[in-house]
């Protein structure tokens, strides 16, 4: 009786082993993306993050480096990586050797393992004022590419850069939508470039930023998808009713000046802050919930724009947790829709998320290999104490 006991508990804890394993390494997606910044002193390992992402079903998580330990935390699940190269490296990859040395210590060694899909070369540098390193940043684009191609990963990774609403010179309405002739050099070899790798264009689209500095002339329900009158593009006579699909039609349309109409645009940030400053109009928790939470239904719904309506829009939500050592206003630090500690910011229909506590938390970050070490021993304790109790 005793031993058939036994047998019994150690089925169940092997079943119940299986079954976490597999819900930590497969999930088939509600095709929402998110940021996972790490600008923070407390933040959960990587290996946490990894169950709270399979949790909520994120399928793809765009990181502004190439962190190891982010990499390997991901390995064997079907969450898909978009990893930055910082700013700093563009000089340099425009040198084949010194591209291919990057992708060989950045990519190579986790892509069998983690499905890492594209590199965003640089973010928001044409909207910036260094010219000289706008001047870098198509040559690294390519540099990256052919690195790339010299491993023959480019049917598995392609390679774009992260543009701000900055590189706009007219988005208003949206058919009018152009880019500045100041940022003509870069943006039109960039934009051939992209259509004959078919790589998509990535811009970061903040409509909390437009009502900020226009609340009494911009409608709240406007930028945060709640029923209004919306606008009517003189020109198609298309109807929008809210300020994103507007913004990503401006891009569409300024592309199209651009000789281009086979680019896909992607939103690669966006988001609402939960918290501001006294002079951030509009940033609070009810207004980040009804934004997000907006939005995610319309990713779910698999919506497209006004102009574009069969083309689902792909997102990328700003951002997984607040990250308190980031400078700048409040805003800055509190975007996340998950404190440090696993605790939703507020609900967006997000209910089953969690954040496992694995060991008791500290000053010390465990590597996903030292949390799954844990995790074994004490299945193998249990399991002997299943047989030997």
């Amino acid at each position: 009786m005793a031993m058939s006991t036994s047998s019994s508990l150690i089925a169940s804890f092997s079943l119940f082993f299986l079954l976490f394993s597999g819900s930590i390494l497969q999930t088939d997606g509600l095709g929402v993306g998110i940021n996972y910044g790490q600008i923070a002193n407390n933040l959960p390992s990587p290996s946490r993050v990894a169950i709270l992402l399979q949790s909520i079903q994120v399928s793809r998580v765009k990181l502004y480096d190439a962190d190891p330990n982010v990499l390997l935390a991901f390995a064997n699940s079907n969450v898909q990586f978009t990893i930055g190269l910082g700013s700093e490296y563009l000089q340099n990859m425009s040198d084949p050797s010194k591209a291919q040395a990057w992708i060989q210590t950045h990519v190579q060694p986790y892509i069998s393992q983690t499905k890492i899909t594209c590199i965003v070369v640089g973010n928001e540098v044409l909207g910036g004022g260094d010219t000289q390193l706008m001047s870098y940043l198509f040559p690294a684009m390519k540099g990256v590419y052919y690195a790339l191609k010299s491993l023959g990963l480019t049917n598995q990774v392609t390679v774009t850069t992260a543009h701000s609403t900055a590189i706009l010179a007219t988005s208003y309405p949206p058919s009018s939508g152009s880019f500045r002739p100041d940022l003509a050099e870069y943006l039109q070899p960039m934009l051939d470039f992209q259509s004959q790798i078919k790589s998509p264009f990535f811009i970061n689209v903040y409509p909390f930023f437009a009502y900020m500095g226009s609340p009494n002339e911009i409608s709240l329900d406007y930028v945060l998808f709640r029923p209004n009158q919306g606008m009517i593009d003189p020109v198609t006579n298309l109807h929008y009713d809210n300020m994103l699909y507007a913004q990503l039609d401006a891009i569409y349309a300024a592309i199209k000046k651009m000789g281009h109409s086979d680019i896909e645009v992607q939103i690669s940030e966006t988001g609402w802050p939960s918290k501001g400053d006294p002079n951030e109009v509009g940033a609070t928790v009810q207004n980040a919930a009804t934004y997000n939470g907006n939005l995610l239904q319309k990713i779910e719904n698999k919506e497209g724009t006004p102009g574009k309506p069969s083309v689902p829009i792909t997102v990328y939500v700003f951002a997984l947790f607040n990250e308190n050592l980031k400078p700048g206003p409040s805003s800055e630090r509190n975007y996340g829709l998950y404190y440090p500690s696993g605790t939703p910011v507020y609900n967006i229909g997000l209910q089953k998320s969690y954040l496992p506590q694995f060991y008791i938390s500290s000053g010390y970050q465990r590597t996903p290999f030292l949390d799954l070490c844990t995790f074994t021993i004490l299945s193998m304790l249990l399991t002997a104490l299943f047989i030997f109790g």
